[in-house]
């Protein structure tokens, strides 16, 4: 298995090998945005629902300014590492049309040298030019998917949120 891995990465040239960093990068915070909406999220919004519950008045402007406070928290934990995760997104495919124009350099290069009778030489070129492309635009296309995710347990969450403040204060 390990060979084969090795294997993809030499045939997909220089360039994947930063797609593979900038993939683990991504994979990083993406375990660590699941972690925590699976393990931590509720714990984190509980404990505010209950700071929230402690409170004497809930009508002054002083309570309506911790209430928000309390919401603006709450945003921000759960949108944590979400724009760093669509940006590492968006630089996948462009890792993979890099990868493209290298390999398509390569590819001329074997042309110029031996003209276009060399067709396996040919064709390492070409597969140093798609795999890059392919793969980056498989990385993309699973953290959009984790990114459309998150993006929907986060409004779910922050609502549920907000509608356990509302409802101690009526």
């Amino acid at each position: 298995m390990l060979v084969n891995v090795s294997a993809f990465l030499e045939s997909g040239g220089v360039v994947l090998y930063g797609l593979l960093i900038v993939a683990a990068t991504m994979m990083t915070f993406i375990f660590e945005r699941l972690w925590f909406y699976r393990l931590q999220g509720n714990a984190f919004c509980n404990a505010y629902v209950e700071r929230w519950r402690a409170l004497a008045n809930h009508h002054d402007w002083q309570a309506t300014k911790l209430r928000e406070q309390y919401i603006s928290l709450v945003v921000v934990e759960y949108e944590r590492h979400r724009a760093f995760i669509k940006l590492l997104v968006l630089i996948c495919p462009l890792f993979g049309l890099l990868g493209t124009v290298v390999g398509m350099v390569s590819v001329f290069e074997v042309m110029a040298a031996s003209g276009t009778g060399n067709a396996r030489a040919m064709s390492a070129g070409i597969a140093q030019a798609t795999i890059p492309t392919m793969a980056g635009m498989v990385i993309s296309l699973i953290g959009l998917y984790f990114d459309s995710r998150f993006d929907s347990i986060s409004k779910g969450r922050i609502n549920v949120f907000q509608d356990q403040l509302i409802r101690k204060t009526k």
